[in-house]
This record gives C-alpha cells, sequence and structure tokens, in this order.
C-alpha cells in the first residue's frame, strides 16, 4: 500500500457520505471542542506525570557532556536505549542541525516518543495520553532554558494533525529520497506503516540489521533524474555505521530494523484509538458512524492488510528481547509481543497496544463497538475473502491469549461450558 504524505491537511477524514451526517468537524474544531478541549485539557501522559515530579522535586535529571539530559530522561520514562532509531533526512523542527553526518537519534516506548539532535537546544518528546491523543513536549537542554517540560502546541500539531495522522494529534513515519545535505529531493514520500511494501520504507533513515531484501534506508540520491537508483544492496544491507558520522554524544550507533518494524505500526495504531476515542465523545458531529471507524482500527489491529516481510529479519541491537520482555503471557507463554520477523511482524498478528492505557480509557461505547467487530472477525463471522490470511490456528491462538491476558473483555469472548 502506498501512501504518500500529504502537503497539507485538509479537514477530518470521511470514507463516504452517509444520508443524515451533519457536516463534520474540521481538526482545529474537533481539538477545540469542550468534550475534548486538546490545548488546555488536564494531560495524564508520561512526561505530564514526570513534569510533576520534577516540580516536587522526587526527581532530578542530570546532565552528561554532548548529550545532556538525554540518558537521565530516558531513565525517568523508562525508554529502553536499544530502541534508537537515526533519522537524517531534514523532516523535523530543528531540521537545519540534521544531516547524514549529524543523524536525529528517537527512543520510544509504547506511549513515548524521545528526540535528540546533536548541539540542539531542546529534547523533543511525543508522549500518548490516554484521552488526549499525542502531546508533544520540548525540554530545554543545560544552560538554554528551566528544567521543566513545555507542551509544543506550534511547530509540532500543525504537520502532526492531518491525513497523516488520521487528523488528530499523533506521530507519523515518512520515507523520503534525501539528497546529500539530507533536504529531500523533489519526488515521491510515502507515509509507512506496517501496510508499506518493504522497499519504499525508511528513505531517510538508518537502518541495521540483517534482512534479505532491499529498502531506501542507508542512502541518498545519486542522480535526480532516477531516484530509486540510490536504493542497491549495499545501501539495504547495513549492519555497522562505523564511518557514517561522529558517534560522539550517541547512546549507540545503531538504528535497529525491527525498532523501525515495531515504531511504524505503533504510530498509527495510536493513532487509530485516538480517533475513535475522540469520535465516541464528540458524537454525532464526528460526521462518521463509530461502526466504521471500529472496522478500520480492528482491520489495522490484525494487521489484515500488512505487506509482506522478508523471510530473514534480525536487529543489530537487544530491542527485540527487550520488547518481548514487557508483555503479559497466557498459561502457555504465548504473548501478542512474540515476534515472528519471518514474512510477517508478529507471531500471533493481533497488536499489543490493546493493552495500552489510552485503548483502557476509551469511552465504552467506542470500546465495546471494537471489541464486536474483532469478535466477529476472530469467530470468523466476517464473510470477507481479506479476512482469510487470518488462519484459524492464528484466530485461535489470539482468542486463548486475550482470554488470558486482558481484563475486561465481553462475556461472548469466553466459550460457554457445557452444564455451566
Amino acid at each position: 500500500m502506498k501512501r504518500f504524505l500529504p502537503v497539507a491537511a485538509a479537514g477530518w477524514l470521511v470514507c463516504a457520505s452517509f444520508a443524515g451526517a451533519q457536516q463534520p468537524l474540521s481538526p482545529s474544531a474537533m481539538r477545540a471542542h469542550p468534550n475534548i478541549n486538546y490545548l488546555s485539557g488536564t494531560t495524564t501522559d508520561p512526561v505530564a506525570r514526570l513534569n510533576e515530579k520534577l516540580r516536587s522535586g522526587s526527581v532530578v535529571l542530570r546532565s552528561e557532556p554532548t548529550r545532556g539530559y538525554l540518558r537521565s530522561v530516558l531513565d525517568a520514562l523508562n525508554v529502553p536505549v536499544e530502541s534508537q532509531i537515526l533519522v537524517f533526512s531534514k523532516t523535523s523542527f530543528q531540521q537545519p542541525r540534521i544531516n547524514p553526518g549529524n543523524p536525529r537519534a528517537i527512543y520510544f516506548n509504547d506511549q513515548v516518543s524521545v528526540g535528540w539532535v546533536r548541539g540542539g537546544d531542546v529534547l523533543e518528546f511525543a508522549a500518548h495520553d490516554p484521552t488526549q491523543g499525542t502531546v508533544f513536549y520540548t525540554l530545554a537542554q543545560p544552560d538554554t532554558g528551566p528544567m521543566e517540560f513545555r507542551r509544543n502546541n506550534v511547530a509540532c500539531v500543525q504537520c502532526h494533525s492531518s491525513e497523516a495522522t488520521s487528523y488528530v494529534p499523533g506521530m507519523f513515519i515518512g520515507s523520503v529520497y534525501p539528497e546529500k545535505n539530507g533536504m529531500p529531493a523533489y519526488g515521491p514520500a510515502y507515509l509507512t506503516d506496517h501496510r508499506t511494501p518493504f522497499e519504499l520504507r525508511w528513505g531517510g533513515w538508518y537502518v541495521t540489521g540483517d534482512h534479505s531484501s532491499t529498502h531506501l534506508g542507508n542512502a541518498v540520491v545519486t542522480d535526480p533524474n532516477n531516484l530509486e537508483a540510490m536504493a542497491t544492496l549495499e545501501t539495504s544491507h547495513v549492519r555497522s555505521l562505523a564511518g557514517r558520522f561522529d558517534p560522539e554524544g550517541y547512546l549507540s550507533t545503531d538504528s535497529d530494523l525491527v525498532a523501525l518494524l515495531v515504531l511504524e505500526h505503533q504510530a498509527y495504531m495510536l493513532n487509530l484509538i485516538t480517533r475513535i476515542g475522540w469520535e465516541a465523545r464528540v458524537g454525532d458531529a464526528a460526521g462518521r458512524p463509530l461502526a466504521a471507524t471500529a472496522a478500520e482500527l480492528v482491520d489495522y489491529m490484525l494487521f489484515v492488510d500488512e505487506a509482506p516481510l522478508p523471510k530473514r529479519i534480525a536487529g543489530s541491537t537487544r530491542f527485540a528481547d527487550v520488547f518481548r520482555s514487557r508483555g503479559p503471557r497466557d498459561p502457555k507463554g504465548r504473548s501478542l509481543r512474540d515476534l515472528r520477523l519471518s514474512g510477517r511482524l508478529m507471531t500471533y498478528p493481533c497488536s499489543y497496544l490493546i493493552y495500552s492505557p489510552a485503548f483502557d480509557a476509551l469511552p465504552g461505547v467506542a470500546k465495546e463497538t471494537i471489541y464486536q467487530r474483532l469478535w466477529e472477525v476472530l469467530s470468523d463471522n466476517v464473510p470477507s475473502p481479506r479476512y482469510a490470511r487470518l488462519t484459524m490456528e492464528d484466530r485461535e491462538a489470539i482468542l486463548e491469549i486475550l482470554r488470558a491476558t486482558k481484563p475486561g473483555l465481553p462475556e461472548y469472548f469466553f466459550p460457554v461450558v457445557a452444564g455451566s
């Protein structure tokens, strides 16, 4: 699936016209709706909670040469160093400092992403709030401002509340054709998630690991009349970034392939969770039946349109092990965080973000609509060939794992025992 990066937000996404539906709210009107109140509503995301600890003095951030508060912040937010990925295209608000010799480092867990640019005045944060969606913050580096996380609603929300994010504040991953200085060349640019063909991903990113295919990472444009020529077997297969940039200040010189795959799935999944929560809270003003949004979310949650992955994938760090270790397991030792990394991303194709605080905080009507659709698909009650890729083995395993690990499942998820 090719999803092109939008030039600008065009309005709230409506996939079809529905008789009697009112004109849907624009993204800015949705953010300002009294049931959302994005700009001034109370936030309880991980960065907001850390901010309170800084103010109370219960947490103190410590600075290091070159990287400033980076390591201390990652520790405080429980973000693993192994999640580091590196982007060298000039595609963020600190773009004047970013280039192939000074890539931007991104670290993440299930709820927060942290961006660091060597020489930058601030650290960047995108934290997923259970009700508000993604909230953007900056933290001034030592000697450049107060030790306080400040919301960044101007530079970030303009780009991060558009078609790329389903018109709610969120994250997205892009793939471009970068020139030697990191500036995207004139030409196509792609939104990437687990539905994107492997060969179109990661233009403008460093990628380290092992696989059996090609992609756009690690390369710069060599011929402006033939952008695709930049991708070669040599650029696609990189296990070490030694010599590509000065490593001073970086916590690692890896940009782990598996971490990139996980973040691509995660970014859009969180956006879909935010969107259905907001639609439920504003009601008819959303201009779209909740069942349509739930069906889209469930399809993505179950990796129905996942693009085939190479048969051999391995990261360059311990990220895969760290990721696997963070999920609940059923009595058979299975988890929705088990990675297959051969042909597809997950062993059991159902998003681990069903355990996220944002999913748990969804309004009851949104959660029930999702569960109804999820049950229909997993119990094979949706007569559509698009679900044929979900084998009965997959469906049964997912149901068994959810029954054992997900509190609050509706009763219809559980088999009726004879005589009970």
